[in-house]
C-alpha cells in the first residue's frame, strides 16, 4: 500500500469507477466531491446510488468535501470533473498544484478559446505535471470489472509511469502516449458522433447506416485534429477508432443515450434531464461547429447534427444531404476533402 493518498476529484459514475480501481491495486484514495450528503452516503453506505448504483465503492476509498485539504494531501491527482466546473473548482487552489502529478479524465472543451482540459490545468498551474487519461472507458463496465483498456498521455515520461503503476490491473490495462493533445481530442470529439448514433439506433436505421456514420466520423474527427496539429496514428488506436466504436453503440454511453432520447422524440432539454448526468457532447458540438468554421475544415457530420440540435432539421433530412454529397476519396484522414 502506498503511504501517501492518490486524489481524484470528481464523485460521478467515472471519478467513483476510477477510485475503486486505484482501491482495489492497494492505494488509499481521496474522492472528492462537492455534496457533503452525496460524500455520507459513500461513507456510510459504501455506495453511490446516484451516479454508480448497486457498485461497492472500495473500504480505501475515503469521500472527501475539503478540496484543498485533498490537493494538499495527494501529489497524484486524477480530475475527473464536468468540463464547465473543472476551472472554477481549481482556480482558486492554484498554489496547491504546484509540482502535483494532474491527470484529466473529462472529455470535453471550454468553448472560450476552444481549450481542452489539460490546456486549462496547464493554464491554472504551469508548474504542475499534465497528462490525460483516454479510451474507450464506460465507467460501469470498468467498476464491474470487464476487461478495459485505456491511454495515458503526456509528454512527461514519469508521469505516464506512475500512473500506469497505480492504475494497471487484473482487468484493467493502460498503455502510453506522448500524443497529450490528440489522445485528449480524440475523447471530446467521439461525443459529438455518438449522439448522431443514438439518433439513428432509436429511428431503426440499419447496420450499415451505423456503421458508416461511425466510419466517416473517424475521418472527420481525424481531419479536424490533424488541422490541429494532432497525429493521425494516435486515431487509429483506443483515444480514437476505440472510444468512438464503443460510445456510437453503446446504450451504456450517456451521450448515446441523449441521442436516442432525441430520436424518439424528446427535446434536447427533456433528454438531458431524463439522463441526469453531464453529456460532454452536448456541450461540444456549438464549439466544434465554429472552430470547424474558423479552421475551414469540412465536417459534414458536425454540421448536420448542430441542424438536428439547433436549425430544426431531421436526421433523415441530414444524411440524405449527404448521401447526395460529391463521392470522395474513401481514407482521407489528410486531407481536408469533404464526405
Amino acid at each position: 500500500m502506498t503511504e501517501q493518498p492518490i486524489g481524484v476529484l470528481g464523485g460521478g459514475s467515472f471519478g467513483t469507477a476510477i477510485a475503486n480501481l486505484l482501491a482495489e491495486n492497494g492505494h488509499r484514495v481521496q474522492l472528492w466531491m462537492r455534496d457533503p450528503e452525496q460524500a455520507e452516503i459513500i461513507r456510510s453506505q459504501r455506495q453511490n446510488p446516484r451516479y454508480l448504483k448497486g457498485v461497492t465503492v472500495a473500504a480505501l476509498v475515503e469521500p472527501a468535501t475539503d478540496l484543498e485539504q485533498v490537493l494538499e494531501r495527494c501529489e497524484l491527482i486524477f480530475v475527473a470533473l464536468p468540463s464547465s466546473a473543472l476551472r472554477q473548482a481549481l482556480q482558486p487552489f492554484a498554489q496547491r498544484l504546484l509540482g502535483k502529478m494532474l491527470v484529466s479524465t473529462t472529455k470535453g472543451i471550454e468553448a472560450e478559446g476552444f481549450m481542452l482540459m489539460s490546456q486549462i490545468l496547464e493554464q491554472i498551474a504551469p508548474q504542475a505535471r499534465i497528462g490525460v487519461l483516454s479510451g474507450p472507458n464506460l465507467a460501469r463496465e470498468i467498476a464491474e470489472h470487464a476487461l478495459t483498456a485505456t491511454v495515458v498521455a503526456s509528454a512527461d515520461e514519469g508521469l505516464c509511469a506512475q500512473v500506469q503503476a497505480v492504475l494497471h490491473g487484473r482487468t484493467f490495462r493502460v498503455y502510453a502516449s506522448t500524443d497529450r493533445f490528440g489522445v485528449e481530442l480524440g475523447g471530446a470529439l467521439k461525443n459529438v458522433y455518438a449522439i448522431m448514433a443514438g439518433m439513428a439506433a432509436a429511428l431503426g436505421m440499419g447496420e450499415n447506416t451505423r456503421s458508416m456514420l461511425i466510419t466517416r466520423a473517424l475521418a472527420e474527427m481525424t481531419r479536424f485534429a490533424v488541422r490541429l496539429g494532432a497525429n493521425p496514428m494516435t486515431f487509429l488506436g483506443l483515444a480514437g477508432v476505440g472510444d468512438l466504436i464503443v460510445t456510437c453503440t453503446s446504450a451504456k454511453s450517456r451521450n448515446f443515450q441523449v441521442g436516442h432520447a432525441l430520436g424518439e422524440g424528446l427535446s434536447l432539454e427533456q433528454a438531458v434531464s431524463r439522463l441526469g448526468e453531464v453529456a460532454e457532447g452536448v456541450n461540444t458540438i456549438k464549439v466544434l461547429k465554429n472552430k470547424a468554421e474558423e479552421l475551414q475544415v469540412y465536417m459534414p457530420l458536425v454540421a448536420g447534427l448542430h441542424a438536428i440540435l439547433f436549425e430544426g432539421c431531421t436526421l433523415e433530412q441530414v444524411i440524405a444531404l449527404l448521401m447526395r454529397g460529391e463521392p470522395k476519396t474513401d481514407v482521407d484522414f489528410l486531407s481536408t476533402e469533404g464526405f
